[in-house]
């Protein structure tokens, strides 16, 4: 990832008309103006007059190109306000009453999901809601990084945190560092390019080899009470979103990945009854 050109990027006057927007979200997704049009069944003139000013869309053109580009809501709501309309797409806090469905769901996965942990956190990584197996799994971990907002990227790559107790911690933050940095790329957005520069200045180890073929997938291996829990993971998201802040919210799901965690998480359990 070019980190530099990024920030840079993030971090200059946002653009001043619907045109610099697009063209940004364009070139981001690496599209020619001929590629866009033809998706969303526009000539590339007429295009070419949106993105340079000389043309204004329409509502709805707007939305078939923020469509067409995957733009996170948050940012089609900029799209909108920037070509003269107003917002299309509400942002409710998760205990707001229209949201009650969308919270039941979280609240019933993650409880289902027990004796294994899972937990639920938002665009920049930061926790919002968890089971109960997740808390024994931080024992140790500074104080000061348990605060709010909790960020689990930062706990799993920190030396207070949870970056002494992983077995595989070359391997599972490669892993998370490659997730962040598609983020970035997707998205731009300043807060993930600034979180993504905090980690990779961590002293984390270079991954020593490739990953042996028994694996299926990168596991998370934890120390904890003597033995290494070994997991790996799932990540959920709402398929049809039309807030914000649902569209912007994952969960993610830990199953054992060998017979003795599926034990000892069961045991763990047990003992918090």
């Amino acid at each position: 990832m070019n980190a530099h050109a990024s920030t840079a990027r993030a971090e200059r006057s946002h653009p001043v008309h619907i045109g610099d927007h697009l063209r940004e979200w364009r070139q981001r997704r690496h599209l020619s103006q001929l590629d866009l049009a033809g998706d969303a069944e526009i000539s590339a003139r007429h295009l070419s007059f949106v993105e340079t000013g000389r043309a204004a869309p329409s509502r709805e053109m707007v939305l078939k190109l923020a469509e067409r580009l995957e733009v996170p809501l948050r940012e089609r709501n900029v799209l909108l306000v920037a070509a003269g309309f107003a917002p299309a797409f509400p942002q409710r806090a998760l205990d707001d009453p229209a949201l009650k469905s969308a919270r039941a769901a979280i609240d019933l996965v993650l409880k289902a999901h027990e004796p294994n942990p899972a937990l639920a956190y938002d665009r920049h990584w930061n926790l919002v809601t968890a089971n109960r197996m997740v808390a024994p799994l931080l024992d140790g971990v500074a104080p000061h990084l348990l605060g709010q907002p909790l960020n689990i990227l930062r706990l799993a790559f920190h030396p207070e945190a949870l970056a002494p107790r992983t077995a595989n911690l070359a391997e599972w933050t490669s892993h998370l560092l490659e997730r962040l940095h598609r983020q970035c790329e997707a998205t731009a957005d300043p807060e993930l390019l600034k979180l993504y520069q905090e980690l990779k200045a961590y002293p984390i180890p270079a991954r020593s080899g490739p990953l042996s073929s028994d694996n299926v997938a990168i596991p998370f291996k934890l120390r904890h009470g003597g033995d290494v829990l070994s997991f790996i993971s799932t990540t959920m998201i709402f398929g049809t979103p039309v807030d914000i802040t649902l569209s912007e919210l994952a969960l993610e799901t830990f199953f054992p990945a060998d017979d003795l965690t599926a034990r000892r998480m069961r045991e763990m359990a047990a003992n918090l009854k």
